[in-house]
């Protein structure tokens, strides 16, 4: 439980920052590097990389949606299938980042276990 604890903080306060300058795409290999060097076992990995991934583009997103790009959000999510609700856009945006970032962690898991 410790070292899943240690892991998620690491990946959300690293994948929060990296995303700030950074492409989408540098959690991937933050949470493979991470799970590979801290992490446990591969449950603990990929349960670490997706809440770490999903609370790092989901409070953004929230805040974002509150704070005045609701408007935006909402047009985006009438061109998908949302009904145009935004508050769906940020939970399914989020569960996709989560879903990314768990699938690297518990590859980041396998990698240390090959070793």
């Amino acid at each position: 439980m410790k070292s899943f604890f240690i892991l998620f903080l690491l990946i959300f306060v690293l994948a929060s920052l990296a995303q700030l300058l950074l492409p989408w795409w540098v959690v991937l290999p933050l949470c493979l590097g991470l799970a590979a060097w801290r992490g446990g076992s591969a449950r603990a990995a990929f349960g670490a990389g997706l809440l770490g991934v999903a609370l790092s583009w989901w409070l953004p997103a929230a805040w974002l949606n509150l704070n005045g790009a609701g408007l935006l959000a909402g047009r985006v999510a009438t061109l998908l299938p949302l009904g145009g609700n935004s508050w769906l856009l940020v939970l399914l945006s989020g569960l996709l980042a989560g879903l990314v970032g768990g699938l690297a962690a518990l590859g980041g898991a396998w990698l240390r276990v090959s070793k």
